[in-house]
């Protein structure tokens, strides 16, 4: 009997970049073959997001997607919109079964005979009861993989739906990630990537209660010392949770890289405390000296929200001067976008979306030159570039310790290579070239 071919898409974070491998695994325990998803496939699943509403219209495209290539696939929809609002998903057409946050991690026990529904079907649990914790890590997509070390959210930013999609925070255990972690370095996997919904909060749900056996430095510290590791990257920890202890040890690490990626939403203490975010900017100037003078090389990304209601031309100034003036190197920009049940909604002061849009060309310039600068402060230095696998145009990217991208002619040779460069010139495309450190370590072929 010829095997099922199942494939998959994954939209938003780092985060359903991992679960969606750990299902994709899943599949293959039972028997699947996966393609790519541009191919014909039995199945689809789509990994949704529900960040912003963009989001939720690419589903529909993707969802058409899979029709033009096979009338016939069955299509599931997991991850958060699926569990904020699986009925909606369920609707549209060619959508065979939506599972929510809980089931997802057993979707192969939903699939029964494969023939395609008239109506989509539901199994979406109540989020109170998504209690318990599925650790996952992706490999075999990337040079990088994502390991899951937490999940779910205490917080409750007034724009956010998270907390309603994924429901409490809750850690795997360090026994287990530290297993994970070295599974993925015997697959010969240079860097990993931590990931999480708020790693900082590591530990909370260890054992299914509040209790913190562990803490997130004491999670760095044991990854640090997993053999095989060449490289650990700390993707997104919020500036209340980013202690001077986990600052200075990733300083000192072995294996931890000098680039973090810490929200700020907001130059505005104002707006702050709208988002109902737990500090105030001064605290964000504090962890931005407090990187830098550790590590000056490091690379440091921003989250930033415009339009939020509320916010005034005062106040969205008072973020880009702000910006302008710390030591930082990207900024991720997030249009605000209304999302149902959640607080801000209900707030005076609604930004039009023109003014959205131009606040957020603005900052995307910013960034760009900050970009730019911090690059320009690394040329002539000596860093490590770990390579991508992939011929884009007859060239080949990489990324340094500190999140500097590179270029360089295609060679195969280069993939998934640790390389020592000397960074040169940044090119008219924005990224930069090298030397090789040791000309002869290879050659063109």
């Amino acid at each position: 009997m010829e095997r099922k071919k199942v494939a998959f898409y994954t939209l938003g974070c780092k985060l359903n970049f991992s679960e969606t491998s750990t299902i994709a695994r899943s599949f293959t325990e039972e028997g699947f073959d996966r393609v790519e998803f541009s191919e014909k496939a039995d199945i689809y699943v789509i990994n949704t997001c529900s960040v912003t509403e963009n989001a939720d219209k690419r589903f529909k495209s993707i969802v058409k997607q899979t029709q033009k290539v096979n009338t016939d696939a069955f299509v599931v929809a997991v991850g958060c919109y699926a569990q904020l609002k699986p009925e909606e998903l369920a609707d549209v057409n060619g959508v065979d079964l939506v599972l929510g946050a809980t089931e997802k991690f057993k979707i192969t026990d939903y699939l029964n005979d494969l023939s395609k529904n008239d109506f989509g079907e539901v199994h979406s649990c109540e989020i109170e009861e998504a209690d318990f914790y599925v650790g996952s890590y992706s490999i075999g997509d990337r040079t990088r993989a994502f390991l899951k070390v937490q999940d779910g959210c205490d917080y409750k930013c007034t724009y956010c739906t998270i907390p309603l999609a994924r429901g409490i925070s809750r850690s795997d255990t360090l026994e287990n990630v530290l297993k994970n972690a070295k599974e993925i370095s015997e697959q010969g996997i240079k860097e990993i990537v931590l990931t999480g919904v708020n790693i900082g909060d590591y530990g909370k749900g260890e054992f299914g209660n509040k209790k913190h056996e562990h803490t997130f430095y004491e999670l760095v510290t044991a990854l640090d010392e997993v053999e095989g590791i060449e490289r650990l990257r700390i993707s997104s920890i919020e500036p209340n949770l980013l202690k001077n202890e986990t600052i200075n040890f990733v300083a000192q690490s072995r294996t931890f890289v000098p680039h973090f990626h810490v929200p700020l939403q907001s130059g505005s203490n104002h707006i702050l405390g709208l988002m109902r975010r737990r500090y105030q900017r001064e605290l964000y100037v504090d962890r931005v000296s407090q990187i830098k003078e550790t590590m000056p090389h490091a690379c440091i990304g921003v989250d930033v929200i415009v339009g939020f209601p509320g916010e005034t031309e005062e106040h969205f100034l008072e973020t880009y001067n702000f910006l302008n003036e710390l030591d930082i190197s990207y900024l991720h920009v997030f249009t605000y976008s209304e999302r149902d049940n959640t607080l801000a909604t209900e707030m005076d002061g609604v930004v039009p979306n023109k003014v959205r849009a131009k606040r957020s060309k603005m900052l995307r310039g910013l960034s760009a030159k900050k970009r730019r600068a911090f690059y320009e402060s690394q040329l002539n230095t000596q860093r490590t570039v770990l390579f991508e696998g992939e011929n884009k145009e007859g060239y080949i990217y990489g990324f340094t310790e500190n999140y500097v991208k590179v270029k360089a002619p295609w060679n195969p040779a280069l993939v998934n290579t640790l390389q020592e460069v000397t960074l040169t010139k940044i090119d008219e495309d924005g990224m930069v070239r090298f030397d090789f450190v040791e000309q002869t370590a290879l050659v063109e072929n």
